[in-house]
């Protein structure tokens, strides 16, 4: 029977009733010693009448009273049948799920907090046992850890009290043989009837991590024995299908504490709070150690405390030792005072391992290479690579070759000098290799594969022999200097391509990743945001064994990683943007969304809204999500496995075209934007496409078309009224792309290479007339808000605005001058322009102080054991 209104037990007045539960009721009270509010626990009759359970109840009670911790609601006094807790103001993390997930921030801050209490508790012999959001109270310290109604001691503990000792030769408060704990939160061994340990709660905490980041649980049926059959046989859907935007690490942090099997665990829950906190810093800091997951912390602190006292130093050569082998560490590598690593690139190691070029952008985001000696530590710049992309090593570490802002393949000795041109290479660049028999190949995308020598000549084209698929990317030279890699960008895997006779051979079906060749006989790609290693037969040609992780959390970029035969890996940590607000100089006003993966923004003609791709690293595909500028609120627009990118939005704001590649090519559908998301494929035509714009009066829709017959990219239109068949727009043989309608839809701007660098281009819309160069210094991505003003991108990364003057069928293209540009720009992942041009929608990397993107690690193949 429940205690009414008035009720005085002892001192405490109960004052209205807070909860029940089946280990007891619970009450607010009035302490009229101390005159506050507390919360009071009563035994519930049917238990209250057993003297062992008393005893046991009070025998518990004492145990937590030792628990003194921030983040554990603390025990006041205790009774015959009661306990006196302090009363809590806020609402229940239950209570806040059922609004919805938490934003990453919070559940890190959060899941730090629990962690900490529970690792307390555990050095205490105490385990919960009854972990889930009900038993969290959210409060302005922080949150709290409640109700241990269920708590096991574990087995004694040294230096424990006496109080708490004499616990243990008692049972749980339950029935003998009974299963404790709500079924949802519970660890398979406390299914089986097993002793649950410090190990089971960590397992009820992934539960609760998963359920704050996705506000789904991470197991769930329609009754209890389909829960029960989920958690001892199931795994839980990715947390980044459910919720994007959460830190890979975090997702990661989570699976480790799901794990079925209590030895791949975490092993304590301050192991787990160290990581949480951890990842809310931005993951490793700048030359601190991180040992290798699976590792325990505390039995590599000397060893990563040697390792951060060399790192300190200088003294890097610590890890080029060849003997005796050293264990495999995780180095943050620092970058420059003053210097960023430029969107989309990254550093390569040299053959010999003892030299790291490094592409990164100043203060004034002017891009550069620089050069680390990881013997020292400094980095100095490589004078006359300014804009320089993509550095190639040269088999013997003595050079660089790059992709020079003139168009040309240059070298450059590593030491510093003058370059030197290699040939023109007049297009678009997606990478590059060195062999060891002098020979540079390149790849050109749809273009084809161009091969020239390393002393100098003119480029030739190999002739692959699988037509169908010419697009090949990302090549690297096997040791024998007569194979490369190459990955197909259609994802239809990894191959290897003869240098002499251009045959193609599949190694790696399905992968869409650049690979690397590194000794003793290991391909190294990406898998979503995981870098694993496959063996690999470089004589034979062929894999010979599974793919095995062995780095997580890795940018998944075209130049993120490099590996050296003496056992050196360096990769990019994934790194994450915020949409920013710039004003109309380039200065940050304001945030919008939480950060993820997000490529380029596009706004709605009405600017309230934009939507962007979003990458799922663990998929490693894009979905759009629909961003509300005014709320600062975010939704998922595409659903499925396909990846889905180049939003455009119609003239009304009602509908997205986007390009999805669900069908293998990169096709055009349009869909409802709100009401009933219908969806219609406009444009299936062989040949990848990717929408532009749209016109002002809803009839056209600009678009790029990639030929297989041509190798290049065209700008098209296609009418979305009568037979609706398209038509080629560009008047240049070069690529062509980034279409864009004027204001009066009379003219189109473009971006194509046709001089040898991307520059703008105008022509009149439809029909033929004079074309006009509109930059001189290279540009993309026009942009038209005004008829008196043309926005486009330099290569630099610049924003620059050209004056137009236009009379009837004239065009006069008038002053051209810069409006902001370097790191407010130049780090940036994708800028797109409100509708009157006044300010910029940015897709910025997140900052994080002090923090280096780059992790250097030694004896990598040491991950392939764990």
């Amino acid at each position: 029977m429940g205690l009414t209104s008035g009720i005085r037990l002892g001192p405490y007045e109960i004052l209205s009733p807070l909860g029940a539960g089946g280990m007891g009721e619970v009450y607010r009270a009035r302490d009229s010693r101390l005159n506050r509010d507390v919360a009071i626990k009563i035994l519930p009759e049917h238990l209250s009448q057993s003297r062992e359970l008393r005893e046991r109840f009070e025998c518990e009670a004492r145990a937590i009273s030792q628990l003194s911790h921030p983040h554990i609601c603390v025990l006041h006094d205790i009774g015959e049948h009661d306990g006196v807790l302090e009363c809590l103001e806020g609402e229940t993390l239950g209570e806040r799920l059922r609004k919805g997930p938490l934003p990453p921030d919070q559940v890190l801050k959060y899941g730090a907090q629990i962690a900490d209490a529970l690792d307390k508790a555990h050095r205490r012999g105490v385990v919960h046992r009854d972990l889930k959001p009900d038993n969290m109270m959210l409060t302005k310290s922080g949150i709290k850890v409640l109700d241990f109604g269920l708590a096991k001691p574990l087995a004694t503990p040294a230096k424990v009290s006496s109080s708490i000792a004499a616990t243990m030769t008692h049972g749980p408060l339950t029935a003998e043989g009974m299963v404790v704990g709500t079924f949802q939160y519970m660890a398979p061994e406390q299914l089986e009837g097993k002793e649950a340990d410090a190990r089971s709660d960590v397992f009820a905490l992934g539960c609760v991590l998963y359920e704050m980041s996705t506000g789904k649980r991470a197991f769930d049926g329609k009754s209890t024995a389909s829960v029960v059959a989920a958690i001892m046989g199931t795994e839980p859907a990715p947390v980044s299908t459910i919720a994007p935007l959460t830190p890979p690490a975090l997702e990661w942090a989570i699976r480790k504490c799901l794990n079925k099997d209590t030895e791949e665990r975490w092993q304590s829950a301050g192991d787990l709070a160290s990581e949480l906190r951890w990842i809310a810093e931005g993951g490793s800091r700048a030359g601190v150690a991180v040992p290798a997951r699976g590792w325990s912390r505390n039995a590599l602190l000397r060893r990563a405390a040697l390792v951060l006292a060399l790192v300190a130093g200088g003294a890097l050569g610590f890890f080029l030792t060849p003997s005796p082998p050293q264990p495999l560490m995780r180095v943050a590598l620092n970058l420059p005072s003053g210097n960023s690593l430029v969107a989309g690139s990254s550093a390569v190691l040299s053959p010999d391992g003892k030299q790291v070029v490094m592409n990164l952008a100043d203060s004034q985001g002017r891009p550069k290479f620089w050069i680390r000696r990881l013997a020292s530590n400094g980095a100095q710049p490589l004078e006359g690579t300014e804009g320089a992309v993509l550095p190639l090593w040269s088999p013997d570490s003595r050079f660089i070759a790059f992709f020079a802002v003139d168009g040309k393949l240059r070298k450059i000795p590593a030491g510093g000098g003058p370059s030197e041109a290699i040939c023109d290479i007049p297009w678009q660049i997606y990478g590059g290799s060195w062999s060891p028999t002098g020979v540079i190949v390149v790849s050109t995308g749809r273009r084809g594969l161009v091969r020239v020598p390393a002393s100098g000549g003119s480029p030739t084209l190999i002739p692959v022999s699988d037509k169908d698929a010419a697009d090949y990317r990302r090549p690297s030279f096997l040791p024998d200097g007569k194979h490369f890699l190459v990955t197909a960008n259609d994802g239809s895997g990894i191959f290897v391509v003869s240098l002499d006779t251009g045959a193609v051979q599949l190694v790696v079906p399905n992968e869409n990743s650049g690979a690397n060749y590194v000794d003793p006989g290991y391909l190294l790609y990406l898998r979503g945001d995981n870098l694993v290693a496959q063996p690999f037969d470089a004589k034979k040609l062929r894999t010979t064994g599974p793919a095995q992780n062995v780095a997580e959390s890795v940018f998944a970029g075209d130049v993120s990683f490099s590996a050296t035969a003496s056992g050196l890996l360096l990769y990019q940590r994934a790194f994450q943007s915020q949409l920013t607000w710039l004003d109309k100089d380039g200065n940050k006003v304001s945030t919008v969304g939480s950060p993820g993966f997000i490529s380029i923004p596009f706004i709605s003609p009405d600017g309230k809204r934009a939507m962007a791709p979003v990458l799922d690293p663990r998929q490693g595909k894009f979905k759009l999500w629909l961003y509300d500028l005014n709320q600062d609120t975010a939704s998922p627009f595409t659903f499925g496995d396909s990846s889905d990118t180049y939003p455009a939005w119609s003239p009304d704001g009602k509908r997205i075209a986007y390009a999805s590649n669900r069908k293998g090519q990169e096709d055009i559908y349009v869909k409802s934007v709100g009401g009933d998301s219908s969806e219609e494929a406009l444009l299936t035509t062989p040949g990848d496409k990717e929408p532009d714009r749209w016109s002002s009066d809803g009839r056209y829709l600009l678009f790029d078309l990639f030929a297989k017959e041509t190798h290049g990219s065209e700008v098209w239109a296609i009418p979305l009224f009568g037979e609706r068949k398209p038509f080629r727009v560009m008047q240049s043989p070069g690529n062509g792309s980034w279409g864009m309608f004027s204001p009066d839809n009379k003219w189109i701007a473009y971006s194509s290479d046709e001089s040898g660098r991307a520059e703008i281009y105008v022509i009149p819309f439809p029909g033929s007339g004079a074309k006009r160069q509109i930059s001189t210094v290279g540009g993309v991505t026009p942009f038209w808000p005004t008829p008196k003003e043309l926005f486009y991108i330099t290569p630099d990364f610049r924003v620059m605005s050209t004056e137009l003057q236009i009379d009837g069928s004239n065009l006069v293209v008038g002053k051209s001058r810069q409006l902001f540009g370097g790191r407010a720009f130049g780090s940036s992942v994708g800028i797109f322009p409100t509708p009157d041009g006044k300010r910029w929608l940015v897709a910025f990397p997140v900052e994080e102080p002090n923090a280096s993107p780059l992790v250097l690690t030694t004896n990598w193949t040491a991950a392939l054991a764990h």
